[in-house]
């Protein structure tokens, strides 16, 4: 096992190399000038020469590589040339609201996709089958922005005057400031060191640091505003696992020893979850761990229609901004995160399976 995962660290190496490659190849071959997109239209050459020196973009493009590989190596992703700030910074403050989207999306893609599938697989060709099969399929089928605007304009429109309103957009209600759990418990930290950084990431968890603070108006308002936008999130997980699930159910719950289990008389509930269902578990783990990351590095419209500053509008208005730090730091973490679940499903499998060796 120790072999295999460092194996697999080092095997992560030239991908993420090469997916920082194609990224800074790409960002410098957008058309339009940096300057222009920054300072504006009315910026003139004088200014926009001392603002591509003063931001080394008048280099060769391998010097820049270069450059930004040396950083990187230091844990510095550079400055963003559009805030004047540390893209490690802009980044402690961004990816925490993306993972509590993504991580809550998830919860609920698994804890209604799989049980559903599940239901539909043992009850196949039934009602039941028909209803999830339609429902999986509606549910892939919808575009996440209609799906987005149609939620906001149910529970925040039509149903604003009920208890069931939900907030359309933010991560918090004006008004509701929550308080870091380092300046309540008076950490101290130096600015820009890693601990800052720690301390800044965490705190941005708005869910997680009104817990451990006991500031339940902030845990609650910070729930009630990502409902929304994390059932927006989840329909097309949740349609794939739900189908995986039963695809999967299906193939395993056809094999000898299900039907030995059965003739034997153990009660099918037995025979479902402590037979089929593991055995058809390897399938489902792969497609979570391949959905998780995806929707971690790609939550573009989710956050877009729900007004929320995470990874995936970064990168959208880096690009636009041609801020090409914050784009190849932002890239280059959210290729971290793929790859990280990817090897954390591979070595799941050896846990889930005894008959499988990570050779």
């Amino acid at each position: 096992m120790v072999q295999y995962t460092v194996r697999r660290i080092l095997l992560a190496i030239p991908v993420l190399f090469a997916v920082l490659l194609v990224t800074f190849v790409l960002a410098r071959s957008i058309p339009g000038d940096p300057c222009k997109a920054i300072l504006g239209e009315k910026a003139t050459q004088e200014t926009c020469e001392l603002f591509i020196r003063n931001h080394g973009l008048d280099k060769p493009i391998s010097t820049q590589f270069f450059i930004f590989l040396s950083g990187l190596a230091r844990g510095d992703l550079g400055e963003s040339i559009r805030f004047s700030r540390p893209v490690t910074l802009i980044l402690a403050e961004r990816l925490p609201m993306t993972i509590e989207l993504g991580v809550s999306a998830m919860f609920l893609a698994v804890l209604i996709g799989v049980p559903v599938g599940i239901i539909a697989a043992v009850r196949r060709n039934s009602f039941a089958d028909v209803i999830v099969m339609i429902g999986a399929n509606m549910g892939i089928s919808i575009p996440v922005f209609f799906l987005g605007l149609l939620l906001v304009y149910l529970f925040a429109v039509i149903l604003k005057d009920t208890p069931f309103v939900l907030p359309p957009s933010g991560r918090l209600s004006a008004g509701v400031v929550p308080t870091p759990f380092y300046e309540l418990w008076e950490w101290q930290a130096e600015p820009d060191s890693f601990r800052f950084l720690l301390y800044e990431f965490i705190a941005n968890h708005f869910i997680f640091n009104a817990l451990i603070t006991g500031d339940w108006e902030v845990f609650w308002n910070a729930l009630k505003h990502l409902t929304l936008p994390a059932i927006a999130l989840s329909t097309i997980p949740t349609a794939i696992i739900a189908r995986m699930t039963r695809s999967s159910m299906l193939e395993v719950l056809g094999l000898d020893f299900v039907r030995t289990a059965k003739a034997k008389g153990m009660p099918q509930r037995l025979v479902i979850l402590k037979h089929a269902f593991r055995n058809a578990l390897l399938p489902v783990v792969t497609i979570v761990g391949l959905q998780l990351g995806s929707i971690l590095g790609g939550a573009v419209l989710t956050e877009t229609i729900f007004g929320l500053a995470g990874v995936g509008r970064s990168v959208v208005e880096a690009t636009f901004a041609r801020d090409f730090p914050v784009l190849q730091g932002f890239v280059i973490v959210v290729a971290f995160i793929y790859v990280f679940f990817n090897l954390v499903v591979d070595l799941s499998y050896a846990l889930l399976d005894p008959r499988i060796r990570l050779e």
